[in-house]
């Protein structure tokens, strides 16, 4: 039965569509984490044919099944960032690789109600990667994701997600101690690179995924 948080939340959802639509970027609103998996595997990539594909970091790519289903892709030049058994150096060669792919999919820290894109990156990969090189590029959003604007956007980054992450990962900054910024001066700090997206350029490279779960930090 559907829960009047989910009536709530298509309404909503369905105003930041129209948002981002005129902003340029193509967006689609699913139901759930299967049904993202779904449009990307069966209307998205079929759409573009990538030749090659990479992700950011990002749970919310993990939660909808499709880094399990792309991993070991056999009709595409999948580049593996996720790898766990690769060295250190390897892992940011495959960064560095993976800015210049046909299809890249990640997350976002929040998006704007007048749609616009919000993150905050270490090692500026994703947000790279958001902004120029990959020709396509696919982001999924949980609706817990969905923020007033810009202002509230760095709030719930720096007080939610960053200090969320830094637990998740067992850094030793000082926000995992406090639970809040401290805008700190540490070298393993998680803060580091701010990307703030307006608009897609050229319209519709990128391709945003509302989805009606609360899905990732």
């Amino acid at each position: 039965m559907e829960s009047p948080a989910d009536k709530l939340w298509q309404i909503r959802l369905a105003d930041v569509k129209k948002s981002l639509e005129a902003n340029n970027f193509q967006a689609f609103v699913v139901e759930n984490a299967s049904q993202a998996k779904d449009l990307v595997l069966k209307e998205i990539i079929p759409a573009i044919a990538p030749r090659t594909v990479s992700w950011g970091g990002s749970m919310t790519f993990v939660a909808t099944g499709l880094y399990d289903a792309l991993k070991n892709a056999k009709k595409v030049n999948v580049i593996d960032t996720f790898d766990k058994t690769i060295s250190r150096e390897e892992g940011w060669e495959r960064r560095r690789q993976a800015l210049l792919v046909d299809l890249f999919i990640t997350g976002t820290n929040a998006v704007t109600e007048s749609g616009m894109l919000v993150n905050l990156d270490m090692l500026g990969n994703r947000v790279a990667a958001i902004t120029f090189g990959p020709l396509s590029v696919v982001i999924l959003v949980g609706r817990n994701k969905i923020v007033a604007d810009l202002e509230d956007a760095m709030t719930r980054i720096k007080n939610y997600v960053a200090p969320a992450n830094v637990m998740r990962l067992g850094m030793k900054t000082p926000c995992a101690k406090t639970s809040y910024c401290e805008d700190c001066k540490s070298s393993g700090r998680l803060c580091n690179y701010w990307a703030i997206t307006e608009k897609s350029f050229p319209k519709g490279r990128v391709r945003v995924i509302l989805i009606n779960e609360e899905l990732g930090l």
